[in-house]
């Protein structure tokens, strides 16, 4: 699968998005190394505490489907009911989810706009002396 179908999945994504506070809509694709696509878009809540990011809300659907291994994400984000054309890149939790479950040296953070704009970079640049599994 490459980058740009990856981009349209997380825009898909993005149109179930229930973020009636924020009103900034985000979407993920997620990409596992079988092959599989696993989407998501946050969900907020009144109490801004259990609001679910996207790409956390992907991540758990594959996780509680069985798989752990992934190659790659891709997130589109913007305020709401308009069209996304800025790249809108991960929190520092869903980064912390992603150092859980991803290879960090290798792992691909896709961010995509609908301006064509689409930057792609590694969890180890975005997290640096991040702090996971292999650290304890």
């Amino acid at each position: 699968m490459d980058k740009t179908q990856l981009v349209e999945m997380a825009l898909e994504a993005r149109k179930k998005s229930y973020s009636p506070y924020s009103k900034f809509s985000v979407g993920a694709a997620l990409l596992a190394k079988d092959g599989r696509v696993y989407t998501g878009c946050n969900i907020e809540n009144a109490s801004f505490s259990v609001t679910n990011c996207a790409e956390r809300t992907a991540f758990f659907k594959a996780i509680s489907d069985g798989n752990k291994e992934f190659e790659a994400i891709a997130i589109v984000g913007g305020e709401c009911e308009k069209t996304p054309d800025k790249i809108c890149a991960p929190c520092g939790v869903c980064r912390q989810v992603m150092m859980e479950f991803c290879d960090y040296d290798n792992f691909d953070i896709i961010l995509g706009s609908t301006s064509g704009v689409i930057k792609t970079v590694k969890l180890k640049d975005i997290l640096p002396l991040g702090f996971g599994p292999d650290s304890l």
